[in-house]
């Protein structure tokens, strides 16, 4: 179950291929997003009025982009209840796709209106609007179908395609984002919070990998991700985004080891983490348990460290930083 540091710096070279928002650390998104605010609430029966407002003060393609996209995430509200009707018709129409896409092309019309009226939508109406508004400020973009993966959806195999996103070229480079999961979340009572995760913009491919999977591989930006590896991954969180924590080992969500037996666990981040804002954790109840962890080693912003199971049984792993849990392991422990 061991890994070598210098595998990880392999991954890390791999990675530092990819366009994410780090090829613009020189750029500062306080004009752009102040313009974004100065627009809040602004209609979007004028897209194009919208989209010259967003964007005509700023300069170069990545500030407008920014201003569009901090724009639509911040005015635009997640609709559980079209999220709900559109899964449950594609479920029980999963064996019927000339079916579902019939009703989808008819039940967009009373999507968008929604969207126009209220400013309410699911994953495609912010991929849409992102696109649109893209498109009036002469940045090219595109939507993305795919699985979104999820506590609840895509573990363990691909079950249905379930989310859309966007990929926007800036400097001749494909970024990717997701405008719908950067706006908020659906909380416990199905209600939507309107809480803002940078994350999700311009994004790592490999993090953004964790719990995206297109339907066209080419949008993966990750040549080694398959389907088989998306759906056995470990589990990542909002938080996992917030804090641009990106796993690389293990590689699965669930793991099978012995008693005694050794895992290294490894991360790549592009923040400051200390040492003392670590954990391993696990829950008997409610109560939260510390597994020890040791041999902490940050080289190049990978950090890895090591524990021993040395008791039976079934742990779902939590790996936390900075009080946040961003990624999950099921990891059974047996005898022999």
């Amino acid at each position: 179950m061991k890994t070598s540091i210098y595998i990880l710096l392999l991954i890390l070279i791999h990675n530092s291929l990819f366009a994410q928002v780090s090829d613009f650390k020189s750029i500062d998104f306080t004009k752009a997003d102040n313009i974004a605010k100065l627009n809040k609430n602004a209609p979007i029966d004028n897209l194009p009025l919208l989209a010259y407002n967003l964007t005509h003060k700023l300069s170069t393609k990545v500030e407008k982009f920014r201003a569009i996209y901090s724009w639509v995430c911040h005015n635009i509200k997640g609709d559980n209840t079209q999220h709900t009707k559109v899964n449950n018709k594609r479920k029980k129409l999963k064996e019927d796709s000339i079916s579902f896409m019939k009703w989808n092309n008819s039940y967009k019309k009373i999507a968008f209106k929604k969207l126009r009226t209220h400013k309410r939508t699911m994953c495609t109406g912010y991929a849409y609007l992102i696109k649109e508004l893209c498109y009036l400020a002469e940045i090219e973009s595109v939507i993305i179908d795919g699985y979104g993966r999820s506590i609840d959806s895509n573990i363990n195999e691909l079950e249905i395609q379930n989310h859309s996103w966007n990929a926007v070229k800036l400097n001749k480079k494909w970024y990717l984002c997701d405008a719908t999961w950067s706006s908020g979340y659906m909380n416990v009572y199905n209600r939507f919070v309107n809480e803002y995760n940078d994350g999700y913009f311009l994004t790592d491919p490999i993090l953004f990998g964790k719990n995206h999977f297109p339907s066209e591989q080419k949008w993966s930006f990750d040549k080694d991700l398959t389907a088989l590896a998306f759906v056995r991954a470990p589990m990542v969180y909002g938080e996992t985004f917030e804090h641009k924590i990106t796993p690389l080992i293990p590689k699965k969500l669930d793991l099978s080891i012995h008693k005694d037996d050794e895992i290294k666990f490894g991360f790549k981040t592009s923040n400051t983490i200390l040492n003392k804002n670590i954990s391993l954790i696990y829950y008997i109840g409610n109560e939260e348990k510390k597994l020890k962890i040791y041999n902490i080693r940050n080289e190049n912003n990978i950090i890895s460290f090591n524990c021993t199971f040395k008791n039976k049984g079934t742990y779902d792993t939590h790996l936390k930083i900075n009080g946040d849990i961003v990624a999950t392991y099921t990891i059974k422990v047996r005898i022999s």
